[in-house]
């Protein structure tokens, strides 16, 4: 089964159950989440799409449509943006699947507002957009955060299945060490209890020689 028919699978499973208005922007903990895309070029094993179609506060994330940056920013505007911390790009898919429009969010964002912008992202913007896009996220974007699930290529392949094939691994990687030339902070992340406590000193690792911050996030199930 490929990547996308194993998402297909998860949207008419999940979406099922919809109730509500889908959202393009919603509350988690003290951030405004901003939802761009369903598109993602991976799919993983562990994905919360698999089972529900929300996450924090929101309605449905699964989209209807794509919004333009003029939706996306209709969104913000409709919250109190001094309630929040951070303005975050991560929603039901890869917010670099919609590059274009983040990049004229972000302008707007910075330009309007004085929080700071994170990109959840799982590092394959290049292999998605089929260049170099780090270089545009110089002023734009705050902090990256980036998916890093295990030290080892093989296993990566086998839980994430990006449609990429064995490339993504090491691009995943080089989006990383790129990224902190333009970005101030870069974060590469596993979650507690998935990975084994050699596994997270070998993600450290890889971190350390990336020149970015490894994170060990809790467990939410």
């Amino acid at each position: 089964m490929n990547t996308a028919t194993i998402q297909e699978t998860a949207k008419k499973k999940t979406s099922e159950k919809r109730v509500g208005k889908e959202e393009i922007a919603y509350k988690v903990y003290n951030n405004l989440y901003l939802n761009l895309t369903n598109r993602c070029p991976c799919a993983c094993t562990f994905c919360l799409r698999q089972n529900t179609d929300r996450v924090g506060e929101s309605d449905s994330l699964w989209l209807d449509h794509e919004p333009t940056a003029s939706e996306v920013l209709s969104a913000v505007k409709s919250h109190d943006l001094s309630e929040y911390n951070e303005i975050v790009f991560c929603g039901f898919g890869e917010p670099t699947e919609a590059f274009p429009v983040l990049v004229e969010v972000c302008d707007q964002l910075k330009a309007l507002y004085a929080n700071p912008i994170r990109l959840n992202t799982n590092g394959l913007g290049c292999l998605i957009n089929k260049r170099d896009i780090c270089p545009d996220l110089k002023g734009r974007i705050d902090t990256i955060s980036i998916s890093l699930n295990t030290p080892d290529a093989e296993e990566y392949n086998r839980i994430v299945r990006p449609k990429f094939g064995p490339a993504s691994f090491q691009a995943m990687l080089n989006f990383a060490r790129e990224a902190r030339k333009y970005v101030p902070h870069v974060v590469m992340s596993t979650v507690s209890t998935t990975i084994s406590k050699a596994d997270e000193d070998r993600c450290a690792a890889i971190c350390k020689e990336l020149g970015v911050t490894y994170r060990i996030r809790p467990f939410e199930s």
